[in-house]
């Protein structure tokens, strides 16, 4: 079996987690349970694009166990947990392309592996590898039958791809289900940033001064989970209604160029590029510490930072790195001489994976339980299904939010038949 990982020696300790996150992830092991007797992928072949984490592997485990042939590659150069990837190739028998901190040639050497497995399915996390696709690999469109995609930067540039009239495959928005994304991106993303953060620095929330870029779910929870800590939290938007939100939600909202000023922790959660840029850097306080928890590392703009900087100090501790600047002419605080220190952590990737370790099983159990039943949906309706980007059946989700309430020991109420007769009638008013 071909793979590329970094040590099988350290599959020991990747099934450890693997088997710790599973217990954890009630409905997606539901799913499993009945596809090993119904083996709704055989003959099918897969290839994943996501990170591999604990988590993650208990969705090819899923998948496997429903028939798949499995390829499963990174869809971040910092996101691979080693030691997972060793256990799935070891344990599980999974084809795994990915090294934790692999350059960019191996990154899309492994995305290039992933295609030349010939997979009817895709999953993404990012678009990278339908982007590949969609280039390099045009001739291979026809073969696939749909793609899953898991992130919100990945759905924006598949709706782009679908406006220009280029979509060559069928994509299912697993991002944009409630199941998805008000769980994973509020909860999951608000918890692991700050793990990442609190584990790469070891800092106090409490009182500090901490701005959150963008208030999509990811900054929603970010932003709350900070204040729960003590932080004052403060909000920079470019669209009106999300930071009229955050102003009735309690939190200071002010341009990025304010906010610089007077920020003592920074992290992007946009989508977007060149977020914190070198006319932020300039304003910015000595020891500011700035991070990103978007997908792509392209929401703070490293090369900005490195113009500015006169020193660079990699890895003053792991996944920290101090860019020394000539001192602005009005910083808040300095060093007393004629500079001032910025920390930059994880290179600008997702911190709560470069740092920590992701989001927590529980809510992954919801999203790749959607991820799950949407490459089902597409396995059993691919020959209906247009090349546009399709929102994942409400029905779905709702079967997925009813098992995680009962695995929760939740119950809630049903509508009596009077009840539901009234909320399908026109007649009755006031």
């Amino acid at each position: 079996m071909k793979y590329d990982i970094k040590d099988l020696k350290l599959s020991q300790g990747g099934k450890k987690r693997i088997e710790w996150a599973a217990k954890d992830m009630p409905v997606l092991n539901l799913i499993k349970v009945r596809w090993e007797k119904e083996k709704s992928f055989r003959g099918v072949k897969l290839a994943a694009c996501l990170h591999v984490t604990a988590e993650t592997a208990n969705l090819v485990r899923t998948l496997k166990a429903g028939g798949a042939e499995v390829l499963l590659c990174a869809s971040n150069p910092l996101s691979t947990q080693d030691d997972v990837a060793a256990s799935l190739v070891k344990d599980y028998g999974i084809k795994v392309f990915a090294i934790h901190g692999e350059d960019k040639k191996s990154y899309y050497s492994h995305l290039k592996a992933a295609l030349d497995f010939k997979p009817n399915i895709t999953m993404d996390d990012g678009a990278d590898l339908l982007t590949l696709l969609h280039t390099e690999y045009k001739n291979q469109a026809k073969n696939i039958w749909g793609s899953m995609e898991e992130t919100t930067t990945g759905v924006i540039r598949l709706k782009a791809l679908e406006k220009s009239g280029k979509l060559a495959v069928p994509i299912m928005a697993v991002n944009d289900a409630k199941t998805k994304n008000m769980f994973d991106n509020r909860y999951g993303t608000g918890q692991s940033t700050i793990d990442g953060i609190i584990r790469a620095t070891d800092i106090l929330i409490a009182g500090k001064n901490v701005v959150a870029a963008g208030y999509g779910w990811c900054g929603r929870g970010f932003a709350s989970r900070a204040r729960g800590l003590g932080a004052k939290v403060i909000i920079t938007e470019v669209d009106q209604i999300k930071a009229l939100e955050a102003t009735m939600d309690g939190f200071e909202v002010m341009p990025m160029k304010e906010a610089a000023r007077i920020g003592d922790l920074f992290c992007t959660l946009t989508g977007d590029v060149n977020v914190i840029r070198q006319e932020h850097f300039k304003l910015m306080k000595h020891g500011a510490i700035i991070c990103n928890s978007g997908h792509f590392d392209v929401e703070i703009n490293i090369n900005d930072l490195k113009k500015l900087a006169t020193k660079i100090n990699k890895n003053v501790r792991n996944n920290v790195d101090e860019y020394v600047m000539e001192k602005s002419p009005r910083p808040p605080l300095s060093r007393g001489n004629n500079t001032k220190s910025i920390y930059l952590l994880g290179e600008g990737r997702l911190i709560n994976l470069a740092a920590a370790e992701g989001h927590p099983a529980s809510v992954m159990d919801m999203s790749f339980a959607t991820q799950a039943l949407a490459t089902e949906h597409v396995a059993k309706n691919y020959k209906k299904l247009e090349k546009r980007v399709y929102n994942v059946p409400v029905e779905l989700e709702q079967w997925i939010a009813d098992l995680k309430l009962k695995s929760m020991g939740i119950s809630i109420d049903k509508l009596t038949k009077e009840q539901e007769k009234y909320l399908r009638a026109w007649e009755v008013g006031t």
